[in-house]
């Protein structure tokens, strides 16, 4: 009798261990693959996701260095919307000469060409982030400014400058060629002196926004020249 009980007993034992093996070996496993799949994925996805973005922001910063590198100037002959010869040359220091006819004036600001209709437009970007066209030409823009100051020409020989330049500030900021020369006068009628003087024409309108003389113009006499 006690043999059978023993005997019961083992066999019960023995029953509930494999039981419970056999049930941690499954959960055991469904749990390990369960992580896997959730690891990788998760790995996964934040991999993609950074390379995707990293991408992205590749192509963006590629297509603007591309479009800027496009759409910069370049040393070359153009046709501007009138149908006017430019010549662009690249100076030292990011410096760029523009030419139309016998005037040439320099500029350091950052100027960009557009094409239409094969023909050439060519724009400033100024400190305020806004693009002003270049409508004006130097020959145009000196024959004005020698117009203003009562003089004939304007020669490098003779110390004459024009600059194609940033003029004023903010939102009042324009684009402007300045053109400086000297000019010979009379102080007080008898003396004969040079006279440092200077004029600025808009570059989009052609006007002449702004002339410059020293304190003592107003005591000599300037005959035309």
């Amino acid at each position: 009798m006690k043999k059978l009980v023993m005997l019961l007993m083992v066999g019960f034992l023995i029953i509930g261990l494999g039981g419970f093996v056999l049930a941690a070996s499954d959960g055991g496993g469904t749990g390990g693959n369960s992580d896997e799949v959730v690891a990788a994925g998760g790995q996964g996805g934040e991999n993609s996701g950074d390379e995707l973005q990293d991408n992205i922001g590749t192509g963006t910063s590629n297509q603007g260095e591309n479009s800027e590198l496009q759409n910069q100037i370049r040393t070359g002959n153009y046709v501007n919307a009138n149908g006017q010869q430019m010549q662009i040359q690249e100076k030292s220091n990011n410096r760029i000469e523009l030419k139309t006819g016998n005037s040439r004036a320099e500029t350091g600001l950052k100027i960009s060409s557009e094409e239409v209709e094969g023909k050439t437009k060519l724009k400033a970007t100024l400190s305020n982030g806004k693009n002003a066209e270049v409508k004006v030409m130097p020959d145009s823009a000196s024959e004005k400014a020698l117009t203003r100051l009562r003089l004939k020409t304007c020669s490098e020989e003779d110390g004459c400058r024009i600059e194609l330049k940033e003029v004023g500030s903010g939102e009042n900021a324009k684009l402007a060629y300045e053109v400086k020369t000297q000019r010979t006068s009379r102080f007080l009628g008898l003396f004969k002196m040079k006279m440092d003087v200077e004029a600025q024409v808009d570059a989009e309108t052609g006007k002449v926004i702004r002339t410059k003389k020293p304190w003592w113009a107003f005591l000599a006499s300037e005959p035309a020249e």
